[in-house]
Formats: structure tokens, C-alpha cells, sequence
């Protein structure tokens, strides 16, 4: 029961969530996008420039309920934005609030839900079938992360709060709410905690400090632009920008903060009769072996979001100096650098704080 009793607060949070408001939109204009199917599609319109393509595709696409509407797919030669439709096809159309038979509908996009929940349930059903309970309890921490992103963090930035200052207690939330379903409400759990938010604020500190001396802006995020032109000219993207670096690097610096704490936990279980100085000490060692791989992981992990930019710059020849300076070069070097600072810091933190909480724990036993 007891076992039990954290999972299903944590789904009735999850439920809650769910049914919350989302993000607001700026305009309710009464559209609605349904599934159709492509059943006829016409390319004439469409002009080849180079590699892409640019024009209209147009469409007959039939909906659910059986009627056969006209619709346009707005091709604009941009490759990361662009899609094209054959016949047989899933499309997301956007059905006006009466639509009349001779109404030319906007084909939005390809629809990928269908598999997209198939993939997400096999997800749930592997970590469910290999870590049992765990896997249950990491299961409910992952959708309350998501919806926690979605319904509190990016709703309250919208409106107007300080970007960093709420993706800090958001991971500050989820942080604790992951230790204790992982850990339990225990000295292991606290240590990994405290160690994880302390890292957590380093990065914080960094993130406002290199962010500022390198003229980071935090326009080099995807859609910044877009954002602001849509009505909300008055947020701060380079605080944005920080927010998301502690956003980014929480995970890893989760991992680590929990890996030391474990470790101390098991180091004390072994030889109770440790103090602070020897169980810190076992915690540094612990910490100095995976903060080296951790730090990489987290390095390829941000490169991978960018090898296609540097893989440009290579093409063109350009210096290693000259797109080092550059401004997008620079806004992921910073988050690499400062996401690996916390990450190196969490591993003292973690050892320092789960160390003392051990050894007085133990003090106060006797």
C-alpha cells in the first residue's frame, strides 16, 4: 500500500494536469483540424527550384464522415517546413466552423499520431514488462514531466514570467518528485536532491553570467523569431535561453545526483562505521568516475542537435576560429559549457551533502 500510495498521487497530479487549460491561443476563430484522406492529388502547380520545390499541391481529401473537400498544400522551398501528399495519404486539414462543399480546406500536415501512440504504448509496455514497479513509477514521473512542461511552464512564461526563474522551480518540482519515487523519502533521496538543485543553480548562475558576456540572445533558438512576431514581442528570449539550458541539463545532472547518492548509501551500508570525511571521500571517487562519460554524453547529445550546421561550415571550409565566434556556435558552446559546469559541480555537491546527512543521521541513532 505503501508502494502504491506515491504512484497514484502522482497520477491523480498527471489527471489533473491533463484536464487543465493549456497555453491560450491569441484568437478562438473556430477552426478545427480533423483527419482525411488524400484521395486525389494535382503537382501541376508546382515549380521546381533547385532542390525543392515551390507552389500549391492540390488535393481532394475525404473526411471521416464521407464528404470530399478541395484542399491546397502550400509548398514554400523550405525543406524543414515543407511536406507533399499522395494519394492514400493521412492528412491534418483545417475544417472551417460551417464549411460548404465548394470551401478549399488548408492541409496542415502529414497525420503521425496514429503510429506515434502506437510507438508510446510499446514504450510503456517495455519499461513497464523490464522494470516492474520502477518502470511504472518512472513511467507516471515521465508523463508528469511532459504535462508539467506543457501546462504550467510554457503557459506561465506566455504570460509574462521570468522564463529561467520558472523552468528553475519546474526542475526543482519534477527533481523532487522523481528522487522520491525513485528513492523513497530517505536520506539517499534527500542527498541526491539537494545535491541535484545545487547543481541545478550553479548552472543557473552560469547560464546568466557566459550568457550575457558572450552577447548570447537567445534568438538562435528554433522559432524565436516566429514567437515574438506572434504577439509576444514582450519576452525575453536570451532569458528564455537560460531557462532552457537548466531545462536541458536537469536530466543528466538527476542522473548523476542520484548515481553519487546511491553510492555513498551503499558505501555507509557496507562500513557503518564511516564519518563524514571518509564517506565524502568515497562519493568524490564515485563522482570523478562518471562525471568523465557523463559530461561526454551531454556534449554529444547537444552536438547532434547541430551536426548538420557544423557539417556547413566544414563544406564551406570556414575556419575553426571564424564559426567558434559565431553567434549560433556560440549559443550551443554555452549551453554545452554550462551544462557540463553543473554536471561537474552536482558530484561534490552530492557527495558533500550525502556524506553529512549519513553520518549525522547515525550520530543522532546513537
Amino acid at each position: 500500500m505503501k508502494k502504491a500510495l506515491p504512484v497514484a498521487v502522482l497520477a491523480l497530479c498527471c489527471a489533473a494536469l491533463l484536464v487543465a487549460p493549456g497555453p491560450r491561443r491569441l484568437a478562438d476563430d473556430g477552426l478545427r483540424t480533423v483527419r482525411a484522406e488524400v484521395v486525389e492529388t494535382d503537382d501541376t502547380a508546382l515549380q521546381l527550384h533547385g532542390l525543392v520545390e515551390f507552389g500549391t499541391q492540390k488535393l481532394a481529401v475525404r473526411l471521416p464522415d464521407g464528404r470530399v473537400f478541395a484542399a491546397a498544400n502550400e509548398l514554400r522551398a523550405q525543406m524543414e517546413l515543407d511536406k507533399k501528399f499522395s494519394v492514400g495519404d493521412t492528412a491534418l486539414v483545417v475544417l472551417p466552423p460551417a464549411a460548404k462543399d465548394d470551401d478549399i480546406l488548408v492541409a496542415r500536415d502529414h497525420w503521425r499520431m496514429g503510429w506515434g501512440f502506437a510507438f508510446f504504448a510499446a514504450f510503456c509496455v517495455l519499461l513497464c514488462a523490464f522494470g516492474g514497479w520502477t518502470g511504472a513509477k518512472a513511467l507516471f514521473s515521465f508523463m508528469f514531466s511532459c504535462l508539467a512542461v506543457w501546462k504550467l511552464l510554457i503557459p506561465l512564461v506566455l504570460a509574462g514570467w521570468h522564463a529561467s526563474a520558472v523552468c528553475f522551480v519546474t526542475v526543482a518540482v519534477l527533481t523532487g518528485v522523481i528522487m522520491y519515487l525513485v528513492a523513497g523519502w530517505n536520506r539517499k533521496g534527500a542527498g541526491a536532491f539537494a545535491g541535484s538543485m545545487l547543481g541545478v543553480s550553479a548552472s543557473l548562475g552560469l547560464a546568466h553570467f557566459f550568457g550575457r558576456v558572450m552577447h548570447v540572445n537567445g534568438a538562435t533558438m528554433p522559432f524565436a523569431q516566429q514567437l515574438i512576431y506572434s504577439g509576444f514581442s514582450g519576452i525575453d528570449l536570451q532569458d528564455v535561453f537560460m531557462g532552457a539550458i537548466v531545462l536541458a541539463s536537469s536530466g543528466a545532472v538527476m542522473d548523476l545526483g542520484m548515481d553519487i547518492a546511491a553510492g555513498v548509501e551503499e558505501v555507509h551500508r557496507r562500513s557503518p562505521c564511516l564519518g563524514f570525511r571518509e564517506l565524502a571521500i568515497s562519493g568524490f571517487r564515485i563522482g570523478r568516475a562518471v562525471v568523465g562519460t557523463m559530461t561526454t554524453t551531454l556534449l554529444l547529445a547537444y552536438s547532434g542537435g547541430y551536426l548538420t550546421l557544423l557539417m556547413v561550415f566544414a563544406a564551406q571550409g570556414t575556419a575553426p576560429l571564424d564559426f567558434l565566434n559565431s553567434t549560433l556556435v556560440s549559443a550551443e558552446l554555452v549551453k554545452t559549457l554550462v551544462g557540463s559546469f553543473g554536471l561537474v559541480l552536482v558530484a561534490p555537491f552530492t557527495a558533500i551533502v550525502s556524506a553529512a546527512l549519513f553520518s549525522r543521521g547515525d550520530k543522532e541513532g546513537r
